[in-house]
């Protein structure tokens, strides 16, 4: 790591990480970003294709690192016949595009599925996060050990700043979902415990099996196969036996975690999950005849995700809200995504999302390819970022979400650049979200592999 980034990364435990004013950070965040380039041009690939696309030699200007940022797909850019053929080289291969560090070549025969295939790179310093790919392929995200080691320090500093919470490890946590098991959720995961829980007590996990990205990816391919007609009955009969012993799972699970709520009530708690899983257990506490006089006032929450098209009840928030006795100042809200290594916590006062000194905001069009206005007032665009902390991959990257941000002071105090709470998926409002570049750097990227 250069200089230029080091001056700015080891502001993360420090007060003045989101008090900085854009105009005094301009300068050196072009030096940083210059800095991770001239390191990066030449070991990670399409990194290298970009630059060569555009022309460019050093990063000058914020316009100069819009030309070299990936979108959001180049990550899911690998052919699906790689996973449903099990072709492990060729997915490695793939990813060695993408990686800081050079893919080692894998051994096929030795390979038993996608989870075996990401334990066996993380035995050789790739950990490997992936998103849900719920309704699609996965995103996979290659990171570096530092990388991991990030993600333990910048998550509890990001914490405790948005949510007046010191870890002070006198709480009780309660996870209120299952957990997707990819190395950055463990690695982020034991840092909160070691941050916040109580060592008197053991941290409560929800008992329902973690998500793997194989066997979110079973489903995926087995949908398609179906929708194909080629799915084998044998295949249909076996994801219809896990889908109802997990489903009956979740359905236990709820009742499970309210009564052992209930049970912890007089201790100071701090819980987690998605707004669907926190609402369905506060439901339950509430049926079970507990509330908010019940439980100790100085609990707190963060609540990761939106509702992940889960329908809820119009006043959800306040209702969890008031279950678990959570007041205003200890409730944690943060924006960020798969693709960063770096959170943006919600202030009390503001409401609004604030970007610590390391992570550098470029405001694009709707398009992906041009930078809008930087300077004081409030501009409307496609979200994209340059993460100066990542290591193990290029940081910067164009996303999907459409935002309004402001480089004014936040009513909170704060001085640096934040986005207003009202951030939406373009996929969601308009169906369909295409970003300009995706489609060359995808083809870049399979044409290497």
């Amino acid at each position: 790591m250069g200089e230029a980034v080091t001056r700015l990364t080891r502001l993360v435990g420090s007060d003045d990480r989101y008090d900085i004013p854009f105009e005094e950070l301009r300068a050196a965040q072009v030096e940083a970003m210059n800095e991770r380039f001239q390191e990066r041009k030449d070991e990670i690939k399409l990194v290298g294709h970009r630059a060569r696309e555009a022309n460019l030699a050093e990063i000058r200007s914020h316009e100069d690192a819009v030309q070299l940022l990936l979108p959001h797909t180049a990550y899911k850019s690998y052919p699906e016949s790689y996973l449903v053929g099990e072709k492990w080289d060729r997915l490695g291969k793939w990813l060695d595009t993408v990686s800081t560090y050079r893919v080692p070549p894998q051994d096929v025969a030795s390979i038993n599925g996608i989870d075996d295939f990401i334990e066996k790179l993380e035995q050789s310093g790739h950990y490997v996060s992936c998103s849900s790919g719920t309704t699609g392929k996965s995103a996979m995200l290659v990171a570096s050990l530092k990388d991991m080691e990030w993600c333990k320090k910048e998550a509890v500093a990001a914490y405790s700043w948005g949510s007046g919470v010191k870890p002070l490890r006198d709480r009780h946590m309660f996870g209120l979902a299952p957990v997707a098991k990819v190395a950055r959720n463990d690695y982020t995961g034991q840092a909160y415990t070691q941050a916040l829980q109580d060592p008197a007590y053991e941290r409560f996990a929800y008992p329902v099996p973690p998500i793997t990205v194989g066997g979110l990816t079973g489903m995926v391919v087995l949908r398609k196969a179906i929708a194909d007609g080629t799915a084998k009955p044998e295949d249909i009969k076996r994801y219809e036996e896990i889908s109802a012993a997990r489903q009956k799972a979740v359905d236990e699970a709820v009742g499970i975690t309210a009564k052992a709520l209930i049970e912890a009530r007089d201790k100071k708690l701090h819980v987690s999950g998605l707004w669907a899983g926190l609402y369905n257990v506060a439901k339950a506490v509430r049926d079970l005849g507990y509330s908010a006089k019940d439980f100790n006032p100085d609990n707190s929450i963060y609540v990761g995700g939106g509702l992940k098209r889960a329908k809820l009840p119009e006043d959800y928030r306040e209702f969890v809200y008031e279950t678990f006795n959570i007041q205003p100042e200890r409730n944690y809200q943060n924006y960020s995504m798969q693709e960063m290594h770096t959170g943006m916590p919600r202030c009390q006062k503001g409401g609004r999302y604030h970007l610590p000194a390391w992570l550098v905001p470029l405001t694009l069009n709707k398009n992906g390819d041009e930078l809008l206005p930087i300077g004081k007032g409030e501009f409307e665009g496609r979200a994209a970022f340059f993460d100066l902390s990542i290591d193990g991959r290029w940081g910067g990257v164009i996303s999907g979400d459409k935002i309004s941000i402001d480089f004014s002071p936040c009513a909170c105090g704060a001085k640096g650049p934040s986005i207003r709470d009202n951030v939406a998926r373009y996929a969601d409002i308009e169906g369909d979200d295409k970003i300009g570049c995706a489609g060359t750097v995808d083809a870049y990227v399979r044409g290497v592999a």
